[in-house]
């Protein structure tokens, strides 16, 4: 599903927010859609979607790099106080011009930014960083990551603690990035290889996060434990922990 504004609980059934009232935190889960429909239908973007929708106190809104503006105009982004942003191929696509004024309002407004898998090398998050965010090795073989709680007092690891992924790709250290303000997940897998899968930041007003699990060609997004990282990752953004 694409639709740059649409807010999911008039678009997918089921799913309607049950919260009025107070305001709420406004999400907008982006992504280019490069995924395989019959992993995602809906595109990860989607399955977040749904997963927030049924939480306390968000309006939520997809959009992907197919809609006007490549779904980030300007007015999207003012309207957004957590953006949460996947990709893969088509990091080079965004616009230098929208990539800059997502980094302006996350500095300048505190617009939050939660980036997933391979968007450690979407442009927005690695003009942020003003790093080159890349790894010292994957492999897309399918085995399980087994993730580690090292910050189990954090925010965004409230009600999770260790578990296990069993099919995703791997990534290993080193991972080219400035020193994390925190490291909440740490990742190994049975060939002895690690990674720092769960990482914030503070870049001027902005609060960003950075979670590894996600490859496109597993249903990571239908699992309890990564969507309720992304879930607190949302709260922790937006200053509401």
């Amino acid at each position: 599903m694409s639709g740059s504004g649409i807010i999911l609980s008039r678009n997918i059934p089921g799913r309607e927010s049950t919260i009025s009232g107070a305001e709420k935190i406004r999400v907008l889960c982006w992504s280019e859609l490069t995924e395989p429909p019959e992993v995602y239908p809906q595109g990860i973007n989607c399955a977040i979607a749904n997963y927030l929708l049924a939480l306390p106190n968000l309006e939520v809104r997809v959009a992907s790099i197919n809609d006007p503006e490549q779904g980030i105009a300007k007015s999207a982004l003012e309207s957004t106080d957590v953006l949460i942003w996947w990709a893969h191929r088509k990091h080079k696509d965004i616009e230098d011009a929208r990539a800059l004024e997502a980094v302006r309002q996350i500095k300048e407004r505190g617009l939050g930014l939660i980036a997933i898998h391979s968007a450690h090398f979407a442009k927005i998050f690695k003009l942020l960083l003003d790093a080159p965010c890349n790894l010292g090795g994957w492999r897309e073989d399918g085995k399980p990551e087994s993730l580690k709680c090292v910050a189990p007092s954090h925010p965004i690891a409230r009600g999770i603690g260790d578990f296990v992924i069993p099919h995703t790709e791997m990534y290993n250290e080193p991972f080219n990035v400035p020193q994390p303000d925190a490291t909440i997940f740490h990742s190994t897998w049975e060939g002895g290889e690690n990674f720092r899968s769960c990482n914030t930041w503070t870049v001027g007003r902005g609060r960003v996060v950075y979670f590894r699990p996600g490859h496109e060609t597993y249903p990571i997004y239908f699992q309890e434990e990564p969507l309720k990282v992304i879930a607190n990752s949302v709260y922790w953004c937006a200053h509401q922990e």
